[in-house]
C-alpha cells in the first residue's frame, strides 16, 4: 500500500516524545499502565527502559528513533488495519515500523493479552 511522500516525510520528522504522550493516556484510559506500554515498546524496538526514556528526553524524530532500534524478530506478525492501512502492506519502511507501533499501543489499549501482543504464542 502506498502513502504520499508528504505523509512520509511528515512522519519521519515527528517527534517521538510528542506522541509518547498520547499512546500513554490511550492506554491509562483502558486501565493499561505506563510499564506496559514501555514493555510493548521495548520489544518492539530492543531498546531498554533507560534507551527509551533516553529517546524521549532527547525529543529524537521517529526516523530517529527506529533508525537505532532493532526491530524485534517477530515484528512481522504484526497485521491487521491501523488508521486505514493493512500495516503488513506499507511499502515505506518507516511508515511501516511506526505502524507497527500504533497497532501494539492500539492492542493494548483494547485489552489484548500481554502474551499476544507480544507474539510469544
Amino acid at each position: 500500500m502506498n502513502i504520499s511522500a508528504t505523509q512520509q516525510e511528515r512522519i519521519r520528522k515527528m517527534i517521538f516524545a510528542s506522541v509518547y504522550p498520547l499512546y500513554l493516556t490511550k492506554v491509562e484510559k483502558k486501565n493499561r499502565s505506563k510499564s506496559e506500554l514501555d514493555q510493548v515498546i521495548c520489544w518492539l524496538t530492543g531498546f531498554d527502559e533507560s534507551t527509551l526514556q533516553q529517546m524521549i528526553n532527547e525529543r529524537v524524530t521517529f526516523e530517529t528513533f527506529f533508525n537505532q532500534a532493532s526491530l524485534h524478530p517477530n515484528a512481522y506478525l504484526i497485521t491487521g488495519v491501523i488508521c486505514g492501512y493493512r500495516v503488513e502492506e506499507i511499502e515505506d519502511p518507516l511508515t511501516q515500523k511506526v505502524r507497527y507501533l500504533d497497532k501494539l499501543v492500539d492492542e493494548l489499549a483494547k485489552g489484548k493479552a500481554m502474551e499476544k501482543i507480544l507474539r510469544e504464542s
